[in-house]
């Protein structure tokens, strides 16, 4: 199954697909997961303001970063506490989705590197808004949250500019320009108390399995040396499906710490307003770009079921348990008893899910098929379930405005490239 345009299978999993499609996918993981933000942020922003959205914005990254990075090295591999090892996890991190995050490294000895932008997918949507904004990310927030991305490897890593912008010339490349030192006599960062409760939490604790390989190739783990040209490629394709369910995880814990954060300073209603909106807004974007990237055609209830098995909001299994699949009358959908469910304080989007569908669940079918509805339905023994229909003499639906306002990143239409052939 070299991408999912063939027919729909019921028993679909990620190890199903090849190395090559996997690493396609894996590249939409980090980047739908990464625009996560651009569906939320705006919205704490409209409704408290622009510091707020800053405090907020940090907080959800130091909350998630430490928690998500430990996963990813246990998951593929890699320890220590050098330069090198800080750099793996930002080839593995939503927060640099490849490409669109163009990060490139040098590193110079055990406690020293550098990396540079090539291209900055964050700075180009924030960059037409001014330089207050430009400001608010490249210094505000990118000043604690990036030492917070090196707490997990070494506490005692400090990452300080070289150059970022505003840009001084206007267009000035790279993008910017940082570099990493570890000083053994400097001052340890500390990780936020949100990362404490963020880390303590099911989806922190979750274990994604790899699956028994159905090709041959490519890396078992990243515990090799570093390689400053990885792509997703390079994994072997039990490893890939291992690294995509950790970056959805990433994805539910960002959610996670981002409501959170939210709800300490405005309450729970705000919270839970913010995260409906952002659910709603990405999983249409979402659903978007992976029909695109994994060649899934059609407006019809097979062209749907895809999809949906596909949804980072559904993904790892392991915490999602969730199932699709085709009746007479359309698809039916449900999640099972799951670990997603098991977060007693509710900051998930699981947790947002009742009996009538979500505005997100319809975000996500009218990608395909404007006509097409969720409703509610009865599944034994599921926590949640809802049946998708195509009526076509409805009107279409049109496009939510929460869609409409993550489509103005650049993220929504960005093409990746394939940069150089796959090592086997």
């Amino acid at each position: 199954m070299e991408n999912y345009a063939g027919p729909f299978d019921p028993d679909f999993d990620l190890g199903k697909l090849s190395r090559a499609a996997l690493a396609v996918l894996g590249r939409e993981y980090l980047l739908v997961v990464h625009l996560q933000d651009r569906a939320g942020l705006p919205q704490v922003m409209a409704r408290f303001g622009t510091k707020a959205m800053k405090d907020v914005a940090i907080e959800e990254w130091m909350g998630a970063s430490p928690v998500y990075t430990a996963r990813m090295q246990r998951a593929l591999g890699f320890t220590g506490n050098d330069v090198a090892t800080i750099f793996k996890g930002i080839q593995l991190d939503v927060g640099a989705p490849h490409q669109f995050m163009d990060f490139r490294f040098t590193v110079t000895d055990a406690h020293h590197g550098e990396f540079r932008l090539a291209h900055c997918g964050a700075l180009m949507d924030v960059e037409p808004m001014g330089e207050e904004l430009v400001r608010g990310m490249c210094h505000d927030i990118e000043d604690p949250t990036f030492d917070a991305t090196a707490v997990a490897t070494n506490p005692l890593a400090q990452m300080r500019p070289i150059h970022r912008p505003p840009r001084s010339p206007a267009g000035r490349l790279p993008h910017c320009h940082w570099r990493v030192d570890i000083e053994a006599d400097g001052e340890a960062a500390r990780e936020i108390p949100l990362t404490a409760r963020v880390r303590d939490a099911r989806v922190s604790r979750v274990s994604v399995e790899a699956p028994e390989p159905r090709e041959s190739g490519g890396w078992a783990d990243y515990s090799g040396p570093f390689d400053p040209d990885f792509q997703l490629e390079d994994l072997a394709q039990p490893a890939q499906v291992v690294a995509s369910g950790e970056f959805c995880l990433q994805g539910h814990l960002l959610v996670r710490a981002l409501m959170m954060s939210v709800a300490d300073r405005f309450g729970e209603d705000a919270a839970r307003e913010v995260a409906n909106a952002q659910f709603t807004g990405i999983a249409g974007l979402g659903a978007r770009r992976l029909a695109a990237a994994m060649a899934i055609d059609g407006d019809d209830p097979a062209a749907i079921a895809k999809l949906l098995q596909l949804h980072p909001a559904f993904r790892p299994r392991e915490y999602v348990d969730f199932h699709v699949e085709l009746d007479p009358d359309g698809v039916r959908c449900w999640i099972g008893p799951c670990p997603a469910f098991e977060e007693a304080d509710g900051y998930s989007w699981l947790a947002l899910l009742g009996p009538d569908p979500h505005a997100a669940l319809n975000a996500m079918v009218r990608e395909l098929n404007p006509r097409a509805r969720c409703h509610p339905c009865d599944v034994p023994g599921a926590q949640v379930a809802w049946r998708v229909e195509i009526d076509s003499s409805a009107e279409p639906a049109p496009e939510p405005p929460e869609v409409q306002l993550t489509a103005i990143s650049t993220g929504a239409s960005f093409v990746f490239e394939q940069r150089r052939p796959v090592r086997r």
